[in-house]
């Protein structure tokens, strides 16, 4: 090793210039060695930083290889092989944290801290020896100067002594700050070689220890397992190659074809139309009014279900009924100027349906399978033989027809009455005796699940043949007012939960039987939507009316409502049966089903109140039997109506600016 530059202590005292000079680069040394000490412990403790950064990932990486099993897949949950073998590798991460642990305490102890000691107490005690050696130079170098200023002529013993005394003490002070501070700058030279070494020392002994109890812990035990690991993955990798292959031809057989196929109604010259469908899917065009003239068109998925025609949004999980097909009738439309239009029209002509196809292959394909399904096909024993003997019956709707009228008179006698022979054919025999359920709500009779229509169909069910006033005013508005002098007016906020038709209303049976279909039905489909109404009883009549627009959403006359009760387990359900009469003359039986804020009993109590009121308004003895049997308010109606609020507070007070239309 060569020899070390150092300050001659015997120096200090003279002081020379000589001295200084070689005291200088001494000092410039000691800077340079500050400097770069700094920056060197900034690096270690970024390496200690990194290493503590290194414990919590792996920490981390381990609880995430643990949580692969618990993730919700939406295909299914993973390969159990690569479920046990990541669970595997977990418990290695983990066993390499705790070897990752005693790393970093190993930095800190053998790198970081002997470098930071020597900085504290090295560096920081050759910087305070050189401010005192300063301040006591300083010191010598003015009682020297004081000393030189004594006058020769008038000597003053005393002040000589004084000044004599005062710079062999200032001598003194420097002699000693200037011998420690060269002996502080001469080990320095010594130290600084150890401070540099001790660090790098520390870490590489333990990195080697970390290295070594890793071999040591998992190179024998991890040999077989990881062999096991390369062997799957590559097994793995030959099933991708063999799968990228075949998509690979799929995809190059799927575009060898014309690009016809990417054009709308290529095939319009000569389709390939098959007319014995009984099922279809695909996406149409659905016309919806938003005024009394205009209209918008949208682009949905429709497919049938059953006896069902369906219809989903993109985006949905679950599609919802738009119409119910059973002896339904379809025929082509000219509508707007559109091509490939065909309009469904439901048994009693009230409601119909515009859609509007791609092509005229999907177009003819569509009108084919809905005329097939209506006839109820699907429910025969084999609904492909029926639908090719009822094929030329078929040929008949996609001749284009404006209107439902027209339809029924040009179709012959004879064809009608062979349609009538082929319809009873596709019909599955029932059985000469039925259960007592089915006496109450005929097998697979299809739900409505939202009562929410179009504002056409609304005053088509709802008024009949009444006007609607161009200029707003609405006949609702008369019966507003009309509703003011009744003595019963109540409101409550419910769900509509589905309707369906029922075969009787002789017993509440029937109610908790539709009860018990509409929900198992939202529970097997999956919809959980349900329309929040306000429904409103009166001693005339019910009505669901909109909670926000205030538009009459259905109504029904109290005296067709024949039977209606609440659920006897679940409170908050409420159901009631409508008696409609028929154009035919026949009459038709419909149950409805709510779910309340409140209890269902009060909305029954509601209605028999009502019922009652209304009974009791033919015979006025009997009216004022029963006002005097309940508490009327101040202005002469039943305190049902105002003290509903007390006991319940999701109740909705009746208002006179309910409107039935916006």
């Amino acid at each position: 090793m060569p020899a070390v530059d150092k300050l001659l202590l015997e120096e200090a005292l003279l002081d020379s210039p000589q001295t200084r000079s070689l005291l200088s680069v001494f000092e410039e040394d000691a800077g340079t060695l500050t400097d770069y000490t700094n920056q060197l412990l900034q690096t270690m403790q970024r390496v200690y930083g990194a290493q503590n950064e290194m414990c919590l990932a792996t920490q981390q990486l381990s609880s995430q290889l643990l949580a692969y099993e618990k993730q919700n897949f939406a295909l299914g949950k993973g390969d159990e092989e690569v479920i046990s073998t990541l669970q595997y590798f977990a418990d290695v991460v983990s066993e390499l944290n705790v070897l990752h642990t005693e790393l970093a305490k190993q930095l800190a102890d053998s790198m970081v801290l002997p470098l930071i000691q020597f900085r504290e107490k090295d560096l920081t005690e050759v910087s305070t020896l050189k401010d005192l050696f300063l301040l006591a130079s300083n010191e010598h170098d003015l009682s020297m100067a004081k000393y030189s200023r004594l006058p020769k002529k008038r000597e003053n013993e005393k002040l000589k002594s004084e000044i004599a005394k005062e710079v062999a003490g200032a001598r003194r002070k420097q002699h000693l700050s200037s011998l420690q501070y060269y002996c502080a700058l001469n080990a320095l030279q010594y130290r600084k070689r150890t401070a540099m070494l001790d660090p790098i020392l520390g870490y590489t002994e333990g990195q080697i220890a970390f290295l070594k109890k890793g071999y040591e812990m998992f190179s024998k035990k991890m040999d077989g397992f990881l062999a096991s690991v390369s062997r799957m993955m590559q097994r793995i990798r030959g099933e991708l190659d063999a799968e990228a292959e075949a998509m690979r031809i799929t995809q190059q057989e799927l575009l060898s074809g014309s690009d016809a196929i990417y054009t709308p109604d290529y095939d319009v010259s000569s389709p390939v139309i098959n007319r014995n469908l009984i099922q279809k899917a695909g996406y149409l065009n659905m016309r919806s009014k938003t005024g009394l003239v205009t209209t918008t068109w949208e682009r949905l998925y429709f497919f049938t279900q059953g006896g069902n025609l369906m219809c989903q949004h993109r985006g949905e999980v679950a599609g919802g009924l738009i119409q119910d097909l059973d002896n339904c009738s379809v025929m082509a439309v000219d509508c707007e100027d559109r091509r490939y239009c065909f309009q469904i029209t439901s048994p009693n002509g009230k409601s119909s349906l515009i859609l509007q196809a791609e092509g005229k292959r999907e177009y003819e394909e569509w009108i084919c399978a809905i005329n097939n399904i209506s006839r109820q096909i699907y429910l025969s024993d084999n609904p492909e033989a029926v639908a090719i003997r009822l094929n030329q019956t078929a040929q008949q709707a996609v001749t284009p027809i404006t209107s439902f009228d027209r339809k029924l008179e040009n179709i012959p006698q004879s064809e009608s009455v062979m349609q009538t022979v082929s319809e009873s054919e596709s019909l599955p025999v029932q059985a000469s005796r039925e259960p007592e359920l089915e006496q109450l709500i005929a097998p697979g009779t299809p739900i409505q699940f939202d009562i929410v229509l179009p504002a056409s169909e609304f005053q088509d069910q709802n008024r009949g043949n009444r006007r609607t006033n161009p200029f707003g005013e609405s006949d609702d508005k008369l019966d507003r007012s009309a509703d003011e002098g009744l003595l019963l007016q109540q409101v409550f906020v419910v769900r509509f939960l589905g309707s369906m038709a029922v075969k009787s209303d002789r017993t509440n049976q029937v109610i908790f039987e539709a009860m018990r279909q509409v929900l198992a039905a939202r529970a097997i489909h999956n919809i959980f939507r349900m329309t929040e109404s306000h429904l409103m009883v009166t001693s005339k009549s019910l009505r669901l009316i909109d909670p926000q627009t205030q538009v009459v959403r259905i109504s029904f006359d109290l005296e067709h409502i024949t039977q209606f009760a609440a659920h006897l387990e679940n409170k908050r359900l409420v159901g009631f049966v409508v008696c409609t009469a028929e154009a035919s003359g026949d009459e038709s039986l419909s149950a409805y089903v709510l779910e309340s804020n409140t209890e269902g009993e009060k909305i029954c109590f509601a209605i028999s109140l009502g019922k009652e009121i209304a009974a009791a308004e033919k015979d006025p003895e009997a009216l004022a039997q029963l006002m005097s049997s309940v508490p009327l308010s101040n202005d002469g109606k039943f305190v049902l109506l105002n003290v509903q609020s007390e006991d319940d507070p999701d109740s909705v007070p009746c208002t006179e600016e309910l409107e039935s239309e916006a």
